[in-house]
């Protein structure tokens, strides 16, 4: 998938300029019939791997059924990248019919506490249009990692449209930590997705999976009593995009000795409920399989117990678009 992006935004991109004269319409169909075509090629490639990593984790499911979600998820890939690369200097003035909005009230009731709000999401629709929509609104901040040439410039084309975001990879912890305390005191909005994995993070369960995942969002919201506001975001109908915002989870009461393990695994529990009601949606099945590993009560073959739970970081921040 990575390699896919690299050719969208590597060069000097003169093709995106003809692009942009295409009508939306064409593109979409474009993405359709490419998406139809992939979703059909025999068992090998990008396709057969999300198909494996969609039976590992929603369990099996009749061939035509499996087919159309792999489809769905390609196009939905697809339309993200013309949304974001070509597509996003039209956002402006297209908010009024792109984005449809469920229960936004959530996240304005939260900010009247005085002590700003988290807005906690999987990689799950087009993250990048959910961030936009926010930021034009409320005073957001994100976390992000820049240093992937791949992905680098997305996230330029996005801070050229007043999107900011911190630098995972160039921000020191205890300084990313200390800017998004600042934030969230001043009442403002972070927007964290809290499905990116780095080897460096703690080790959590995820669809009953041991891998390591970000804590960021549970400390805090633990320690200033931050409300979360789960998100979630899909794409409705072409260029259309439904947001939708719940009730803010009950994270900051908790205590005690595990608190912050009982907070990481509610939040878990709501990213693994979105990716299942949106299976098609969710960014990551093209690597899924590489963020799991072996627990210490079922260690890996030919792996000794002592050495397959590696030693949790201290509180890490996130990648992309997370913490």
């Amino acid at each position: 998938m990575y390699e896919w992006i690299r050719k969208f935004t590597s060069g000097d991109n003169g093709w995106l300029r003809l692009i942009y004269l295409i009508p939306r319409p064409a593109v979409h169909l474009l993405c359709v019939i490419t998406s139809w075509i992939l979703s059909r090629l025999p068992a090998a490639g990008l396709p057969s791997r999300v198909r494996r990593n969609m039976d590992d984790l929603l369990g099996p499911c009749g061939v035509g059924e499996r087919r159309t979600l792999i489809r769905q998820y390609l196009f939905n890939v697809f339309m993200a990248l013309y949304e974001i690369l070509v597509d996003s200097g039209r956002l402006p003035g297209s908010r009024g019919w792109r984005f449809r909005v469920e229960g936004e009230r959530h996240l304005a009731e939260a900010l009247e506490h005085g002590r700003g709000a988290i807005v906690y999401t999987p990689h799950i629709g087009n993250f990048f249009y959910s961030y936009w929509y926010l930021c034009q609104t409320y005073d957001c901040l994100t976390v992000a990692t820049a240093g992937s040439p791949e992905l680098r410039p997305l996230y330029l084309k996005f801070a050229e449209l007043g999107c900011p975001g911190l630098d995972y990879d160039s921000t020191p912890p205890l300084e990313l930590l200390r800017k998004l305390r600042s934030h969230l005191k001043r009442g403002g909005v972070v927007f964290l997705l809290g499905d990116f994995y780095r080897p460096s993070f703690p080790a959590v369960r995820f669809f009953g999976k041991s891998t390591r995942l970000p804590a960021g969002a549970a400390v805090l919201s633990m320690e200033g009593g931050v409300p979360v506001v789960p998100f979630c975001s899909w794409r409705e109908k072409g260029f259309v995009h439904h947001l939708r915002f719940e009730a803010p989870l009950p994270l900051a009461s908790s205590s005690g000795r595990n608190a912050r393990e009982e907070v990481v695994g509610v939040l878990n529990t709501y990213m693994e409920r979105v990716i299942r009601e949106k299976p098609a949606e969710w960014f990551y099945w093209f690597n899924a399989e590489e963020r799991w590993e072996a627990s210490a009560d079922h260690p890996g073959p030919g792996q000794p117990p002592e050495m397959s739970r590696p030693a949790a970081s201290a509180v890490q921040g996130s990648g992309t678009f997370g913490a």
